[in-house]
């Protein structure tokens, strides 16, 4: 049960700001929408209510959610417009780009709202300034060399360390080296050499990257956040997870990333239950800003079928200062969500071996 509620509540929230975001851009320029779902009702199963020239609704299948805009060719394949200004296909390029973007952008700012939110009340942890030990991690260098929690570090290699981030520079430049180590114990000064071991980046674009690591971690002194300091964090925080969805993707594309590795709902429902249940209602909160970042990045994509897709041909028309024909729109679209579905199917084949496994 933790692991469906977690899950319909990760998804549910991350799909119903992405969908608000379009339902609001569009009601913002006069665009008519005739269907706003949270949740896909596949052979009319769900609840529905209308109001006000809008069909409201919650499908039964809670993988996704939808936003059906009058005058646009989606994934229900409708081409009976008739030119009314109050649809998309009458609003210039600048319009429709801002329609077909506005669910990207909300989930951006859904994941900064929540990482600043998640900072400003958690806190930050500040490395202690003065290279201060904090733990010694066992069978490491650091262990045999005889370093102890609450020593300080005070130079390698006649280098003088003023910080925890001089002495991390240091010994990360130096993997498979002997250096010289001069601390503080207590009231003594010691000095003595140790052979850092090699630390290799694990991410695929930076794989062959070898850093020097001795086996030591700082004292985190916790303090509170202000609020221009969680709302810095939280765009940072957000920016770092968009580089790192993007690099993802880019190394799927050049083969260093195997299409074995994707994971679609079934993994994200047991991410959702395990994170739960060990870290709570916060813990959660934090995963779903990463898949708020992932699904915004992923739905910009120029690809046939998303929302990129659409924000493609909208440029198109624009430069060529008229509409494609609506049968080459269609044979995009069907095209678009054809490979939509073979991913799709591919990454539930993908969840579901490795549930096996």
């Amino acid at each position: 049960m933790i692991t469906i509620f977690s899950f319909i509540l990760v998804i549910g929230v991350v799909v119903f700001i992405h969908e608000l975001g379009h339902f609001l851009a569009a009601k913002s320029i006069g665009v008519r929408v005739e269907k706003f779902y949270l949740g896909f009702n596949f052979f009319g199963l769900g609840w529905k209510i209308n109001y006000k020239g809008t069909e409201y609704g919650i499908g039964l299948f809670p993988l996704g959610g939808f936003v059906k805009v009058a005058g646009i060719i989606d994934e229900s394949m409708e081409t009976n417009f008739s030119g009314a200004p109050d649809e998309f296909r009458s609003k210039n390029t600048l319009g429709k780009i801002w329609i077909m973007s506005a669910g990207v952008i909300m989930n951006f700012l859904l994941a900064i709202f929540i990482i600043s939110h998640l900072t400003y009340h958690n806190g930050i942890n500040d490395p202690d300034p003065n290279a201060v030990i904090g733990q010694i991690i066992p069978d490491y260098p650091a262990e045999s060399l005889g370093l102890k929690e609450g020593d300080q570090i005070l130079s390698i290699n006649g280098i003088q360390i003023d910080s925890w981030e001089d002495m991390t520079r240091e010994i990360h430049s130096k993997p498979d080296e002997l250096i010289n180590l001069s601390w503080k114990h207590e009231e003594d000064i010691m000095t003595g050499l140790v052979k850092t071991v090699i630390a290799e980046q694990q991410l695929p674009w930076n794989k062959g990257i070898k850093q020097g690591m001795i086996g030591i971690a700082p004292v985190l002194k916790h303090r509170d956040a202000t609020i221009i300091e969680s709302f810095s964090n939280g765009c940072l925080q957000t920016y770092y997870w968009l580089e790192i969805t993007f690099r993802s993707l880019m190394a799927l594309i050049t083969g260093d990333v195997s299409i074995k590795d994707l994971a679609g709902p079934i993994m994200i429902a047991k991410m959702a239950g395990e994170t739960a249940s060990s870290g709570g209602i916060l813990a959660l909160l934090g995963l779903m800003a990463f898949i708020s970042v992932n699904l915004g990045l992923i739905n910009i994509l120029p690809i046939p079928g998303l929302d990129g897709g659409h924000v493609l041909i909208a440029l198109i028309e624009g430069a060529i200062q008229r509409d494609l024909p609506i049968k080459i729109k269609l044979g995009i679209q069907q095209t678009g969500l054809l490979l939509i579905l073979i991913l799709f199917i591919t990454i539930m084949v993908n969840d579901i071996h490795r549930l096996l496994q």
